[in-house]
């Protein structure tokens, strides 16, 4: 990584208020290059706390931009961080609403010359394609970095209609302890207290709005922009990762886009930003790419960025499997169109006789991380053991095979119940047997015809299914062999269906695999520049000054714990997500965050899944007396019939307990 310290331009930066039309206040923090001309500016609009939690990647990127000549632009939304207002539904349309307001807002001030692009990961990579949606007339360019089109089959609630156990789970166990953090008052004075408690009376769990939708109802229609790409009038510059759960957005994009304004991007990454050198690598320029972005389309200037092919993908070699990978070898090669004229499906037929699958309901405890963030247990570890737990079909590697796009199986399948769910891996199998998984794909089987309704199964009809595994660029070498594993469980990725431990049969005649396989000629013109970002904020990880913490150990808590109950026959699988720790930044101010999220089933009953979230957070400013705390728990058990769900909220100031709550909701299974 090089640390940039010289600049086209010296800058400056403050913080203001964006009022709103109903006299809301946003929180923002601006940098500005130092200059009498207007210039353009980006945004970064995301509830994600810019004085504390991402001040640090904030101060890598705006003062770059910045001295680059563009106003960059850091906005809390509406009830979050120090911004005025109660927090509402993720992403909801009040909060888009608002999103086109700081638009507008921004491109009337004086040191703006009317052009205004978006940028964000993952929640601001998709509040910047929502407001691209609206189009409004300031808004010219957009860079959307691990996000999704598509809030219901390709975020963390649903996933080929299942309910997506681990995603929608610790993601609303997320946003419940974040939307009851404080504001602070080194930033808003003694009114932070009455807008906390304000804020507090208002949050409800997410969890219950997100399982009262569990087709692709109206309710995720209108919050997906996959339901109209052509409303988009920005130039949008979409980036994935194929470790990222939400990289078939950037392959959406660059299909349902007019080519002269759409770019797509795809690395080897997990969901961070590419220049971060986060495992997997190798990393990139990513700054000095959108900076090209940025400058044909907001300043006019012709940077060759639109001479790109329209999507840069990269192959990755073969690789064993691990939970970490520092950098995987591969090489990039360009598409001109998507679908790619370089890219043909190749299918390969199932073959021997009828098979049971019935997998244990444990199967799925080596699928790694939902969301892979660059941590050591991140990635699935070797599949050797859940294919053992699968029915599994293998084609030999004559010549070296490229797969770039999206997989398909066709499976004919009967069922003996009204409900269940197929999950299809593909893996790549080396001499020596060890399996890595490439990619995956889900389908409840009363989503068979399609995501807007539940059907339920005959009992003992034959039926044939068809649905994508995710994307994946990944060339499979001679001598190796592919693998196809199919199982009737995905724990903790997919809750399990009532009934669902009979399993399926699955007649291979008639059943295909199809690979979307790449010509094998890579791209010698794409390169990218190294890493660079602007100097560090300085946060010190370390423990807060009066030695607290939120949990005594000995030692760290492993990421990924796997406890197998052998005379229960209960597995658990125990999660540390390695969020924040404790960090003392240098305003002052000491954050103390640890979560623990834990999974667990018996390997034989679906109806014993259960999940557990706890979080602690404190937020602690010695120097003004100020001490705040938040703990979360969020728990989520079901039985045939209903899902169940538990939460607690807990908020003290100085030791004092200012709020506490409790929800118990019981949810019909419709569909999850």
């Amino acid at each position: 990584m090089r640390i940039a310290t010289s600049f086209p331009y010296e800058t400056a930066h403050e913080d203001v208020r964006v009022p709103l039309p109903d006299g809301t206040l946003l929180y923002a923090r601006v940098w500005r290059p130092l200059t009498q001309e207007p210039v353009p500016a980006i945004l970064e609009y995301l509830p994600d706390r810019l004085s504390d939690r991402t001040a640090p990647r904030d101060r890598q990127r705006h003062p770059w931009y910045a001295g680059h000549g563009y106003a960059s632009v850091r906005v809390d939304v509406r009830g979050h961080g120090n911004s005025g207002g109660v927090p509402g539904d993720a992403h909801s349309a009040t909060e888009i609403a608002d999103g086109v307001e700081v638009v507008h807002w921004l491109a009337a001030q004086p040191w703006c010359d009317g052009r205004v692009g978006m940028f964000g990961i993952a929640g601001g990579g998709f509040d910047s394609l929502r407001i691209a949606a609206l189009a409004p007339e300031p808004l010219k360019a957009v860079v959307t970095v691990c996000a999704t089109d598509d809030r219901y089959d390709n975020d963390a609630h649903y996933t080929g209609g299942s309910v997506l156990a681990v995603g929608m789970h610790a993601w609303a166990a997320t946003m419940l302890a974040s939307a009851c953090l404080p504001p602070d008052p080194l930033h808003l004075g003694d009114a932070w207290r009455e807008m906390w408690l304000t804020r507090l009376e208002a949050v409800a769990p997410f969890l219950h709005t997100w399982l009262d939708h569990q087709t692709r109802d109206d309710y995720w229609r209108h919050g997906s922009v996959r339901e109209g790409h052509g409303t988009i009038g920005a130039a949008v510059l979409a980036v994935g990762g194929w470790h990222d759960p939400y990289r078939d957005t950037v392959l959406r994009l660059v299909e349902n886009l007019p080519a002269d304004r759409v770019r797509g991007i795809v690395g080897p990454w997990s969901h961070q930003y590419p220049d971060r050198g986060l495992p997997p690598g190798p990393a990139i320029g990513f700054l000095q790419e959108t900076l090209r972005w940025w400058d044909q389309h907001l300043k006019g200037v012709d940077t060759g960025v639109m001479r790109e092919p329209l999507l840069r993908a990269y192959v990755s070699d073969s690789h064993p499997p691990a939970t970490v990978h520092d950098t995987l070898p591969g090489r990039w090669v360009g598409e001109p169109a998507w679908p790619s004229p370089h890219v043909t499906t190749v299918a390969y037929g199932l073959q021997g006789a009828p098979v049971l699958v019935r997998s244990p309901q444990h199967t799925g405890v080596d699928a790694g991380r939902f969301v892979p963030s660059g941590n050591d247990a991140d990635l699935p570890p070797d599949q050797r053991e859940e294919d053992a737990r699968s029915a599994c079909f293998e084609f030999a590697v004559g010549e070296e095979t490229w797969v770039l796009g999206r997989p398909r199986v066709r499976l004919r399948v009967t069922s003996e119940v009204s409900r269940g769910q197929v999950v299809a891996r593909l893996c790549d199998v080396a001499p020596d047997g060890s399996s890595t998984l490439v990619t995956r794909g889900v389908l409840n089987l009363s989503a068979r015809h399609g995501p807007d309704r539940a059907v339920p199964w005959e009992p003992g009809a034959t039926q044939e299914l068809a649905f994508e595994l995710n994307g994946a660029g990944h060339a499979f070498p001679p001598g190796h062999r592919i693998r196809l594993a199919v199982s009737s469980a995905y724990w903790p990725w997919v809750w399990p269906q009532p009934g669902s431990q009979a399993g399926f049969t699955l007649e291979p005649a008639g059943s295909f695999l199809e690979l979307p396989v790449r010509a094998r000629e890579a791209d010698s013109d794409i390169a990218f520049e190294e890493p660079e970002q602007s100097g560090p904020l300085g946060v010190d990880r370390a423990v807060a000054a009066d030695g607290w913490s939120p949990a005594t150990l000995d030692e760290p808590r492993p990421e990924r714990l796997v406890v197998r109950d052998v005379a229960k026959g209960e597995w658990r699988l125990e999660v540390d997500p390695r969020y924040g720790g404790t960090r003392v930044y240098p305003d002052g101010l000491e954050c103390a965050e640890d979560v623990l999220e834990t999974y667990t089933i018996d390997e034989k009953d679906p109806l014993s899944a259960r999940i557990r979230s706890d979080w602690s957070v404190r937020l602690h400013r010695p120097e003004l007396a100020w001490d705040a705390t938040v703990r979360t728990r969020s728990e989520i058990t079901c039985d045939g019939t209903d899902f169940v769900t538990s939460d607690e909220v807990v908020c003290t100031d100085g030791g004092e307990v200012v709020f506490h709550r409790t929800w118990e909701k019981r949810i019909p299974r419709t569909a999850g």
